[in-house]
């Protein structure tokens, strides 16, 4: 169930009572390093170490809605960063072309310290050089599994912080009201990277999507970072869809980054001076453009659903508010609308060509029929 913020922010400036928490930052680092990765030849590659991961669902939710070709998780060893911290990880590889690095380091403090850490690790570009290291690392060793290499690779970042523990001074486990009564600036400002309070606008937009299953889980998501209070077992469902729908953010990116190029290219060959022959060309353009608009569309409607989220589980309420929230339906948008124009392009450029065809064919048959009054105008016939 959704959480409703509290109706006022009377305690937005005041120092709630002292709340130990325990858990981890995990920092998640997407790399888009192929159109493909053949995952059965990849577990080969990598040995006994690397096994599928579905997501651990423990709420109810119907049999459809599992993994499709289930990411393959590898075991880091500890990441030694440039200050000397160490931090633990794995990386998943998705079918679809995406390596996910994720980087963890445990904290126990006062909710209120979290901010400070929690901005540090949002904003700490040797993480993200660390995670990339590490893949290209293993380039070598998995690249005979990649179909289609990136050339450059894209890349997307995002934070959790995954409390896994908290108690008032009593030892009483806080519940998910108390949490976005008593600590609403300190969440909002966790999810947000900020060290100073938000304004009462911007914290009410960051917590009306909290979500609850039990009245002591919590769920808080923002566009680079996710709070997650809630028992182990039932963290890393969550953390899954997380991930997931980052993956399919660096997808849809890279999709409307294909289609950008591509429609500036038709656009500046129509809009060009041609010569005679290559304007014959237009339908070998226009059969190209056609290819990786079909070849888009069927890449991006078998990401899309790689899991199946279907009617009103929870689950599928908790992807639909990640996805909101980091921008995954604002670049389906983009997408959708840039096929939709390539599409019309393709309709145009044929149409064009046709045009063109039926033109040259008229112009043959009347020079032909001029050639046959000249012939019959001729003396002696």
């Amino acid at each position: 169930m959704a959480i409703a913020p509290p109706a006022e922010s009377k305690l937005q400036h005041a120092s709630p009572a002292k709340m130990i928490t325990r858990g981890y930052f995990r920092m998640l680092n997407f790399f888009d390093i192929s159109e493909a990765i053949d995952l059965e030849k990849l577990r080969v590659l990598l040995g006994s170490k690397a096994a599928p991961r579905s997501p651990g669902f423990v709420h109810l939710t119907p049999e459809y809605a599992q993994a499709q070709n289930a990411p393959l998780e590898e075991p880091l060893e500890p990441v030694t960063l440039s200050s000397g911290e160490k931090l633990g990880g794995k990386i998943k590889y998705y079918w679809f072309g995406v390596a996910s690095v994720e980087l963890i380091t445990p904290f126990q403090c006062d909710l209120n310290a979290l901010c400070g850490d929690s901005y540090r690790w949002m904003n700490a570009p040797e993480v993200e050089k660390a995670a990339e290291d590490v893949l290209r690392a293993r380039l070598q060793r998995f690249q005979p599994a990649l179909i289609r290499p990136s050339t450059k690779w894209l890349d997307e970042d995002y934070l959790v912080i995954d409390i896994q523990s908290a108690s008032h001074e009593d030892g009483r486990p806080p519940t998910a009201e108390e949490l976005l009564k008593q600590y609403g600036d300190q969440i909002t400002e966790l999810v947000r990277g900020e060290l100073t309070p938000l304004s009462a606008a911007e914290r009410d937009e960051i917590l009306r999507d909290a979500l609850s299953y039990y009245p002591t889980d919590l769920i808080v998501v923002g566009w680079a970072a996710a709070l997650v209070y809630d028992k182990p077992d039932a963290t890393s469902a969550i953390i899954d869809l997380l991930e997931y729908a980052n993956t399919q953010l660096l997808e849809f990116r890279y999709y409307d980054e294909v289609l950008t190029n591509l429609l500036s290219n038709v656009y500046s060959s129509l809009e060009g001076h041609e010569s005679f022959l290559s304007r014959w060309r237009l339908p070998r353009r226009a059969v190209r453009v056609n290819r990786l608009r079909l070849d888009i569309m069927d890449l991006a409607e078998r990401t899309e659903y790689a899991v199946k989220f279907i009617s009103d589980t929870y689950y599928a309420r908790v992807y639909r508010v990640i996805s909101s929230k980091i921008g995954v339906q604002d670049y389906k948008g983009l997408v959708s609308e840039k096929l939709k124009t390539a599409g019309e392009l393709y309709e145009f450029m044929v149409a064009q060509f046709n045009d063109r065809r039926m033109f040259v064919l008229e112009v043959v048959v009347a020079v032909l029929v001029a050639l046959d009054v000249i012939l019959l105008l001729r003396p002696g016939h």
